[in-house]
């Protein structure tokens, strides 16, 4: 959906800088949906795998499944699809405790590559340490500041295993690859490990059955609309509306008296009927 080139506040964005960002202060944004796209838009995809499918299959075949992590897995308003299925998962917190989790640090252009602890050549690492840092290693426009560049978190200790020569002993601070030196830094902090238990219901068996239930619950039409406000409209359907104007805040409020797919201070979707066609509305105000 185009709505995701707007968005402002989604976590996908934090790390983009936003000096002289262009963004437009307001946006409603109309895009035809068919099943498929008001499936994806509310529900996530556990893909073979992944700990979702994992968990969420445990749960499915055995009643309930455990996982122990520092963050959540599933968005509270979600369902998640598991082999073409949908479903509905708890996520509930049974108890927590703390461990201790390492980043790795790395110096791109130290001006001293002399060793202190010792050096080792990148082909040389366990492969656990070479998974972490070759995506990093690779970028060809890496960030660069005084002191350390970047941090790789590689989790704790028992996540890592016995076979990483920095964690959570580090044994070299100077990794040599293809005739560059890099300064390597450790660094640990106390987080909290959470233990949750996961339940899934079905919620529908395939997306057609889930998008009637979506539409069932947030589909409402858009109309009796006045010139100026289907003026509106029909430049959201073409290529997204973006004047503040009277007209532009009528049609929020508008849609606004209905209950939104997802909603936040500022911005949310809605799921609407407008001439007969679906779409899905992405606005900001």
């Amino acid at each position: 959906m185009r709505r995701r080139r707007f968005l402002a506040s989604g976590t996908a964005l934090l790390s983009v800088p936003l000096a002289g960002c262009g963004h437009p202060a307001v946006v409603l944004d109309l895009t035809e949906a068919t099943a498929a796209d008001i499936a994806d838009e509310v529900s996530v995809t556990a893909e073979p795998g992944s700990a979702e499918y994992d968990v969420v299959s445990s749960a499915i075949e055995n009643g309930s499944a455990m996982r122990s992590g520092r963050s959540r897995l599933f968005d509270r308003t979600e369902a998640v699809r598991v082999d073409g299925a949908f479903y509905e998962v708890s996520e509930t917190r049974i108890a927590s405790s703390e461990v201790t989790v390492y980043e790795v640090l790395v110096d791109f252009d130290p001006e001293d590559g002399t060793p202190e602890l010792g050096e080792i050549a990148f082909d040389e690492l366990p492969e656990t340490d070479r998974e972490r840092l070759e995506p990093i290693l690779s970028e060809a426009d890496r960030p660069g500041q005084d002191g350390y560049d970047v941090g790789v978190g590689y989790g704790s200790a028992a996540e890592v295993g016995d076979d990483s020569v920095f964690v959570p002993d580090q044994r070299y601070d100077v990794l040599v690859r293809e005739g560059e030196r890099y300064r390597i830094g450790v660094e640990s902090r106390t987080a909290e490990e959470v233990e949750y238990r996961y339940e899934a219901t079905e919620a529908a068996p395939d997306v057609d059955a889930f998008a009637d239930r979506v539409r069932d619950r947030y589909l409402f039409v858009l109309a009796g609309l006045s010139t100026a406000e289907r003026e509106v409209v029909e430049e959201a359907i073409d290529d997204g509306y973006f004047e503040d104007d009277d007209a532009f805040r009528s049609v929020v409020d508008r849609i606004r008296d209905h209950e939104g797919v997802r909603e936040d201070d500022s911005y949310g979707t809605w799921l609407l009927e407008y001439e007969g066609a679906t779409y899905l509305a992405y606005v900001e105000w």
